[in-house]
């Protein structure tokens, strides 16, 4: 069986086609499943008492959150979702308030920093939005900022950023890294960058459950009080032991196929939409990632592109505003994100979907 086929016959059937993984993926049964056995589980025995009946299967997804991270001595906590992981780390930051980030920053992510009393500076980029490494490490050097923040892979365009050779330059200017994995975690490769902290959400890439994310430390980056309150926090564990699943079973089909698998869905996806009249793909074709955003044809309000693809076509995408990247966007996009289980007629009908809802 393929690892296309092993993770379709996983999951519940599709209702139409669904081509939307960077902003929701679908979980397999056997996450559902988990989750839901917890709940049963709280309700025979009590919450607390199958919290840490739970113990073990959490153990095992901060050992796989490792093992993906190759941060073998990593501290993992479990969260609701990446911007709340960013906010423990700013909320927890006790040194200078300034911090370098891309032009194309996450919104959100700008408006957390912001919340936090940090003062932005912008990195050097090309013109694909991709990290000038050599003339950031320069920048870096002469003017240090107290934090460094990288998104690997952005919300808003496909293009995959050199988050090791900007590591090392922060390694070499003694400035804490933090990365945003929110779409690179199960998609690109996320091991051994040398990060301070990293961190993602559970229903991207990874197809966990909605509402949970992960963030994995450097010892001792967190205060210790700030390690005790997540540990009693109010949370969710039926979702954790969801997560945890996910984690395994990406582990299960092995993390590099899934890679691969998604480079080379990336490149198909650009290729068969690349052919579509009044359409502009915005990334190269051999872009190593699954994410390819559209620009529409003049007058083509792609708003309206995503709600009548799924209200006519049954195919579910991703409306991109510029709000998501408010310092590099200028018109909104259409996001295309398949996973390991799309097939040639699901682009195909993509593709004849948007020459009829653009017309």
């Amino acid at each position: 069986m393929s690892l296309a086929e092993r993770w379709r016959s996983a999951r519940p059937p599709v209702a139409g086609v669904h081509l939307d993984s960077a902003a929701c993926s679908r979980q397999s049964l056997a996450a559902i499943d988990a989750a839901a056995s917890h709940a049963r589980h709280e309700a025979e025995v009590g919450g607390y008492v199958a919290a840490e009946a739970a113990a073990p299967t959490l153990d095992a997804g901060r050992a796989a959150v490792r093992a993906l991270t190759a941060m073998a001595d990593a501290e993992v906590f479990f969260t609701t979702g990446s911007g709340h992981a960013l906010d423990i780390l700013l909320g927890s930051w006790t040194g200078g308030r300034t911090i370098a980030c891309l032009p194309g920053e996450y919104g959100p992510n700008l408006a957390s920093m912001a919340r936090h009393g940090f003062d932005v500076r912008e990195l050097p980029v090309d013109g694909a939005g991709r990290l000038d490494v050599d003339a950031a490490a320069g920048a870096l050097a002469e003017n240090p900022p107290a934090l460094l923040h990288l998104t690997v892979l952005g919300s808003h365009r496909g293009t995959v950023q050199p988050v090791r050779e900007i590591a090392a330059a922060c390694r070499a200017a003694g400035i804490p890294l933090f990365v945003d994995a929110a779409q690179a975690f199960a998609h690109l490769d996320c091991a051994s960058i040398g990060a301070d902290a990293l961190y993602s959400s559970s229903r991207k890439w990874t197809a966990g459950p909605r509402g949970v994310g992960l963030l994995a430390t450097r010892p001792g980056l967190l205060p210790e009080l700030e390690q005790q309150r997540l540990g009693h926090v109010e949370v969710n564990v039926g979702l954790h032991v969801g997560l945890c699943v996910a984690l395994g079973e990406l582990l299960a089909l092995g993390p590099a196929d899934v890679r691969t698998q998604l480079c080379e869905v990336g490149a198909l996806t650009r290729t068969v939409l690349g052919e579509v009249a009044g359409w502009q793909v915005i990334e190269h074709v051999d872009e190593p990632s699954a994410i390819t955003t559209l620009y529409p044809p003049d007058g083509v309000d792609p708003l309206t592109v995503r709600a009548r693809l799924i209200a006519e076509h049954s195919i579910v995408t991703t409306y991109v505003g510029t709000e998501r990247a408010p310092r590099e966007m200028s018109r909104p996009a259409l996001r295309i994100s398949p996973h390991v289980d799309v097939t040639d007629d699901d682009l195909a009908t993509l593709a004849a979907a948007l020459v009829a809802v653009g017309r």
